[in-house]
């Protein structure tokens, strides 16, 4: 199976839920930042840590467990931010 297939296929397993049941995981130091740049709402779940990650809307930033970066990274729509 390929890259894109197994994200897809972890995407596709996150059950549907409302917002007011995902708690905002707590920001770490060692936590990477991701902002989504599509145009509805998003929600992965980090195949490593299981930590759900809700982005409400385009230009929602999110803190990223350092152990699901990698795979978030290859979800469509979202981008690394680069702090300065």
């Amino acid at each position: 199976m390929s890259c894109c297939g197994r994200i897809r296929a972890i995407v596709a397993q996150i059950p549907d839920v409302g917002p007011a049941e995902l708690p905002s995981p707590a920001h770490r130091p060692s936590d990477i930042l991701f902002e989504y740049v599509g145009r509805t709402s998003l929600t992965v779940r980090g195949p490593v840590t299981g930590t759900v990650y809700r982005f409400q809307r385009k230009g929602s930033r999110v803190s990223v467990r350092t152990r699901d970066a990698l795979a978030i990274a290859a979800v469509p729509n979202l981008r690394r931010v680069r702090l300065p």
